[in-house]
């Protein structure tokens, strides 16, 4: 099953001058595929990951998800959309300092509003024990290492059952030991719980180690290139 889908994707920036960022993208990501994205900065990597993440809808083309098109829905339905298939990891993990770990992991289910408080507690620390850093629950977010503040983004990408992981560079900031770390934490969600993922990435180990890489250069896709 397709989880994601691109068809013929272009994007164009008018400001300060007409500039045609994406040309022509279109490719799928299969259910428990681990999808990485390289290419030069500029290229387009990001440009795209925002248009497949539904936060940008200035496009031509074609997006569908789980094999429904989604492109020209409302940005309330694209809301929903977001919150119930697509989990995110960035560079920079976003928590909030102020509070704790397990209540960052909380938010985007209470924000779902799909289940009681307590069953929401409970599959958040499911996640967090699922990337072994349950002892760090109760712990201010801020005081906890930047790969631990990593593991617990990804928890927190984790707690509405996504279809898709999208990441982007979310081991930019990591040594190699914890980007290390990151990397068997995808490819375990990928290999046991059959869950896409789509990364972007300039960490070519990293890239070298996923399912396929996707190469862009100059708005284009360039190579798919199968491991």
């Amino acid at each position: 099953m397709k989880i994601i889908e691109a068809r013929s994707i272009n994007k164009y920036f008018y400001a300060p001058d007409r500039f045609h960022a994406l040309k022509d993208i279109s490719f799928s990501v299969e259910k428990g595929e681990f999808v990485s994205i390289m290419g030069k900065s500029g290229c387009g990597k990001s440009t795209l990951l925002y248009i497949l993440s539904t936060m940008d809808t200035d496009y031509e083309g074609d997006l569908l998800m789980e094999e429904q098109l989604v492109t020209g829905l409302s940005h309330e339905q694209l809301s929903k959309i977001r919150n119930e298939h697509i989990g995110f990891v960035f560079q920079f993990h976003y928590l909030l300092p102020e509070f704790s770990v397990l209540e960052n992991v909380m938010l985007p289910a209470l924000k779902l509003g799909r289940k009681t408080k307590e069953e929401i507690e409970h599959d958040a620390m499911t996640k967090l024990r699922l990337l072994d850093i349950d002892s760090q629950a109760t712990k201010l977010a801020s005081r906890i290492s930047g790969g631990q503040k990593q593991r617990v983004a990804i928890a927190r990408a984790l707690i509405n059952n996504p279809s898709i992981i999208m990441g982007d560079e979310p081991t930019g900031n990591l040594d190699s030991k914890n980007a290390s770390i990151v990397f068997d934490i995808f490819r375990e969600l990928s290999d046991e719980e059959d869950l896409s993922l789509l990364i972007v990435t300039h960490d070519e180990d990293f890239a070298n180690k996923t399912d396929r890489i996707i190469e862009m250069e100059d708005g284009r896709i360039i190579s798919h290139k199968r491991e």
